[in-house]
C-alpha cells in the first residue's frame, strides 16, 4: 500500500509537469489510452475479454460516470493548483464513503464515526479557507474530484465480482481517456510533445499502472482494515514532492487541515475494525 501511494504521488508529479507544456486534456487522454493498451494486453495474455458484458451492468455504468468526474476534476486541480493541497483534500474520500454507505446502504455508523467525519470535513474547510483572503475557487476542483472518487468507491461495492483487476484497469483508464477528451474538446490546442514532456508522459503512465497494481494487490491479499490506513502516506509523499519539485510551501491552514483529515480518517478506520 505504501508503494502504491508513492507511485500515485509520483504519477501526479509527472502529470503536473507535463500539463505545464501540453494542454491538460491531452495529457490525461494520452495517459488514459496508454493505460487501456497496457491493461488490455495483460487481460488478453490471460485469455480474458477486454470489455466483458459485465461492464455494461448498472453498477458499472454508475461507477464509470463517477470515475470520469473524479478523474476530470482531480486532474484539473493537479494542473491548476498545488500538488500538496489537492492531495490533502483527496484524503477525505474515505470519510465521504463512510457517510455515503450510511445513507445509501444503511450501514450502521455510530456517533463517534459521524464525529470523525465532521472533523474531517472541517479539515477540508480549513484548507479551502472559504470567505478568507486565501480562498481560490479553483480549490473546489479538488473537492469535486474527491466526491467523484467517493462515488466510484461506493459504486464498486455493487460491481460484479467476476471482473478481474486487469479488466477493472481497462475500465478505469478508459474513463481517464474520456475525461481527457472532454477537457481537450473544450480547450483545444493539442500538439506534439517535446522529448522532456514525452518522458513526463511515460513516467506518468508507468507509475500510474504500477501503483494501481500495487493497490489492488494490497487490497485483495492483505487485511483491509490493516492496509487501508497506509493510504494516508500518499499525502506525505505529495508534500515532499510538492516542496522539492515545484517549490510549494504549504501554509499553516493546509498543514492543520491535513492533520485533521488524516486523524479523522485513521480514527474512522480503527473504529470500523473494532466493530
Amino acid at each position: 500500500m505504501v508503494a502504491a501511494m508513492a507511485g500515485f504521488a509520483i504519477e501526479d508529479m509527472f502529470l503536473k509537469s507535463a500539463a505545464r507544456v501540453l494542454p491538460t486534456g491531452q495529457v490525461i487522454l494520452i495517459m488514459g489510452l496508454s493505460g487501456v493498451l497496457v491493461f488490455g494486453l495483460m487481460a488478453r495474455s490471460r485469455g480474458e475479454a477486454i470489455l466483458p458484458a459485465a461492464v455494461l451492468s448498472r453498477p458499472m455504468l454508475i461507477r464509470s460516470v463517477f470515475e470520469i468526474a473524479g478523474r476530470l476534476f482531480y486532474s484539473l486541480s493537479l494542473a491548476l493548483t498545488t500538488l500538496s493541497a489537492t492531495s490533502a483534500i483527496l484524503q477525505a474520500t474515505p470519510l465521504v464513503v463512510v457517510a455515503g454507505a450510511a445513507v445509501l446502504f444503511g450501514e450502521r455508523v455510530g456517533w463517534r464515526r459521524w464525529t470523525a467525519v465532521i472533523v474531517g470535513f472541517l479539515g477540508v474547510l480549513i484548507i479551502l479557507q472559504p470567505g478568507l483572503e486565501g480562498f481560490t475557487p479553483l480549490s473546489l476542483l479538488a473537492v469535486a474530484g474527491m466526491i467523484g472518487f467517493a462515488g466510484r468507491d461506493l459504486a464498486t461495492r455493487a460491481a460484479p465480482r467476476t471482473l478481474s483487476n486487469r479488466q477493472l484497469g481497462v475500465m478505469g483508464f478508459a474513463m481517464l481517456a474520456i475525461a481527457g477528451a472532454i477537457i481537450l474538446g473544450f480547450t483545444g490546442g493539442a500538439r506534439m510533445p517535446d522529448a522532456a514532456t514525452a518522458a513526463n508522459l511515460a513516467g506518468c503512465t508507468a507509475f500510474g499502472i504500477a501503483a494501481y497494481h500495487a493497490l489492488t494487490h494490497a487490497m485483495r491479499t492483505g487485511e483491509v482494515s490493516v492496509v487501508t490506513p497506509f493510504r494516508y502516506t500518499r499525502l506525505v509523499f505529495a508534500l515532499i514532492l510538492g516542496a522539492v519539485v515545484f517549490g510549494e510551501q504549504p501554509d499553516a491552514a493546509t498543514l492543520t487541515g491535513s492533520a485533521l483529515i488524516v486523524a479523522a480518517g485513521v480514527y474512522t478506520l480503527i473504529r470500523s475494525r473494532r466493530r
